[in-house]
């Protein structure tokens, strides 16, 4: 059974677990903002997200197992964008990421689902072509956009 536990609900030891994932190299390279973010900005960040109809977070949980975050950001009544990436110590879990993804933006009503990805992330064009997103534009040089309709 997969847990979604909202990012504003999480203790301090969860949300410093997910700052080390999300600084860990091989998931900031994949990152719009690639930087490396403090301890006191992702606190913050997450503070925000209490007041934010635009954005919700999850870490999802299997039994004793933290497995990776789902996002879901620039939220309307249609559609939303997505993020996704797992611990960086796993591998094969981007389907369960990606279906709980899904599951949560029709629980919201959605009816569309947006990911930006950077051209040569080839894992992360992938698993979005395995879940029937299509590309429909290139945003620029270095990033793609694809959509599912829900």
């Amino acid at each position: 059974m997969i847990q979604l536990l909202n990012f504003t609900t999480l203790n301090l030891s969860q949300k410093e677990l997910i700052l080390s994932w999300r600084n860990h190299p091989s998931v900031r390279k994949w990152m719009i903002n690639n930087n490396e973010i403090s301890l006191e900005d992702h606190l913050n960040f997450i503070d925000q997200l209490r007041l934010s109809t635009e954005k919700c977070y999850f870490l999802l949980q299997k039994e004793s197992d933290y497995l990776g975050v789902i996002n879901l950001t620039n939220i309307t009544k249609e559609s939303a964008e997505l993020g996704i990436y797992a611990h960086p110590d796993m591998r094969g879990v981007g389907h369960v990421l990606m279906n709980a993804l899904i599951d949560q933006a029709s629980t919201l009503g959605l009816s569309k689902l947006i990911a930006n990805v950077f051209v040569n992330n080839v894992r992360a064009l992938r698993l979005y072509q395995k879940f029937d997103f299509i590309q429909t534009k290139h945003t620029h040089k270095k990033m793609i956009t694809l959509e599912r309709i829900l």
